[in-house]
């Protein structure tokens, strides 16, 4: 029996991996991973801003590089074996194209400019146009952000489209539609010419789009031309229809296909959210949260249509029939930074290994000095989790809260900024650390809360990502401090596996996305299960957490 194999594609913040899976049972043929040359090299961005674009070139460089040597490793002579490809991306992470789809970036007089290049998820350059959508949407009798948790943010597709169209007039003047990543890669592999056949995304639209099937589409023109004339009319360049991860986006063109080493048979699905396709590949169940747990985390949650049913739930990111799996509702959540907090404590514990070794007069030779700055880089966070574990728990430890980039749930508030207190001469670098960790953790206990408080249960947290792979100190805090247990999916690239899994569907080899998550998941290694000892001690710094989190916020 001949083989079905599909291959999953998974863009992150730093690097795109793709996957090819047998889809008969899940089973890893090849994998291969593709690092953004520009995006290492820290082009195009401004962290003093919060600016944080990525060039197209870096997607498409890593799509043929990742795709080619999966074939490659896989030894795979007869690419009819190969039957799909869906791909996941980060979002909100929208471009400016012209009529034909082709981001600004490409074209020759806007290759160097960041305004035509992608805005990735965490570039928060936004914020004034996020607060005036949230002002201006009070004006109107009908809720226009009722679907997306009551708040609109900086990260989101309007704010960023009205940024940049304020912020560059020649961009201004050349963008004829506002694109999603996960949306464009799809147009781009299926040969797409015009801009007006895409078809986009129900996860992507709806969640950070305010596209809802209640409004028709996207909100009415008039909505936007009352908030800046400069949108007037930018609606009619977006499609009205929005389509689950399951459908077919097309065939893969004769061009791509040749770049690819592929055949024009294979089927491309329509794309979605990292997340989204993460929660999938890591076998998500109703009432079960899917924390995809990376850079930052991201909350996913799906419940039975009948079960949602006039319920809007308020401070999340949006709830969207279809956005995870086809005939559920969909919910996200998520914190702006987590594991980009602990990575911001490890830099700042660098800065004079890398800034001050170099310059000294040391014996070692220039590639000693290199070897010893990556192993200390590499031990400082298994080590300070090793150091942290060891402290004694009290309610007057190093408290801190997890705004260092912003709050995305509950209630999106991207001017918010974290706090470190009950420092002391005798506070050392485990000590903050705990702090940093358990400050995430509490962020993470708020969207429980968020969710349970508006009638949706939480069955259980199933863990996903790097940090949930890598990190057990880390996990059985988050487990102490929830009062619940944590289940960690075995899989370590869910993202891409979900993709895989949504391939094999628009592809036709099963006929719904449940069947696939069956035959193709790969199931749980490992849990972690709450301490009841620490559980009076926790819900105290918890409180505690939540008092400091609004004397912040009530200050700005």
């Amino acid at each position: 029996m001949k083989a079905n194999y599909v291959i999953g594609v998974d863009y992150g913040s730093e690097s795109v991996r793709s996957l090819i899976l047998d889809a008969s049972n899940g089973q890893e043929i090849a994998s291969s991973v593709f690092y953004y040359p520009r995006w290492r090299d820290k082009l195009y961005c401004d962290s003093s801003k919060n600016q944080f674009r990525q060039h197209p070139l870096d997607y498409t460089e890593g799509l043929t590089h990742t795709i080619k040597e999966c074939i490659k490793k896989a030894g795979i002579s007869d690419t009819s074996v190969i039957k799909g490809i869906s791909i996941d991306t980060t979002g909100s992470t929208p471009v400016a194209v012209n009529s034909e789809g082709t981001p600004l970036a490409l074209l020759p007089e806007f290759k160097d400019n960041p305004n035509a290049m992608f805005v990735l998820w965490k570039d928060h350059t936004a914020v004034k146009e996020a607060d005036e959508i949230n002002q201006h949407a009070t004006k109107f009798d009908t809720n226009y952000l009722q679907f997306v948790g009551g708040v609109y943010s900086s990260e989101w597709f309007w704010s960023k489209l009205l940024h940049t169209l304020r912020e560059d007039e020649a961009v201004r003047n050349a963008c004829h539609s506002w694109v999603e990543h996960c949306d464009w890669l799809p147009f781009l592999l299926t040969g797409g010419t015009n801009i007006n056949d895409i078809k986009i995304s129900r996860c992507a639209a709806g969640h950070k789009g305010l596209w809802s099937e209640d409004f028709g589409g996207f909100p009415p023109d008039d909505f936007f031309a009352t908030l800046d004339p400069i949108l007037k009319g930018f609606t009619a360049k977006l499609p009205t229809k929005s389509y689950t991860a399951d459908v077919s986006a097309g065939n893969l063109c004769a061009e791509w296909a040749d770049k690819l080493g592929l055949h024009t048979g294979v089927i491309i699905g329509v794309g979605a959210f990292d997340a989204h396709m993460g929660a999938v590949g890591g076998q998500i169940e109703p009432y079960y949260l899917s924390k995809v747990m990376g850079t930052s985390t991201c909350d996913i949650l799906v419940a039975p249509p009948t079960d949602v049913e006039g319920k809007l739930i308020s401070g999340i990111c949006g709830q969207v029939n279809g956005s995870v799996i086809p005939g559920m509702v969909g919910m996200e959540a998520g914190q702006s930074a987590f594991g980009d907090t602990y990575a911001w404590f490890k830099n700042l514990l660098m800065w004079p290994v890398q800034n001050l070794i170099t310059t000294s007069n040391s014996v070692l030779d220039s590639l000693a000095i290199d070897n010893l700055k990556q192993e200390i880089e590499d031990a400082i966070i298994p080590e300070l989790s090793r150091q942290a574990a060891l402290i004694p728990l009290n309610e007057s430890n190093e408290l801190s809260v997890d705004w260092l980039n912003g709050r995305r749930t509950p209630n999106a508030n991207q001017n918010l900024k974290a706090a470190i207190t009950h420092l002391s001469l005798g506070t050392d670098a485990p000590q903050i650390f705990r702090a940093l960790v358990e400050g995430t953790c509490f962020g993470a206990k708020k969207i429980v809360d968020c969710f349970i408080s508006q009638g949706i249960p939480i069955k259980g947290i199933i863990g996903i990502g790097g940090v949930a792979k890598k990190s057990p100190y880390v996990m059985q805090t988050m487990a102490d401090v929830l009062g619940m247990p944590i289940k960690i999916h075995k899989a370590e690239h869910t993202c891409a596996i979900g993709a895989a899994m949504f391939a094999a569907v628009a592809s036709g080899i099963y006929p719904t996305i449940q069947q696939a998550m069956l035959a193709m998941g790969s199931g749980f290694d490992t849990e972690y299960l709450p301490n009841p000892a620490l559980q009076t001690v926790y819900q105290a710094r918890y409180q505690k957490y939540i008092t400091l989190g609004n004397l912040i916020e009530h200050s700005l």
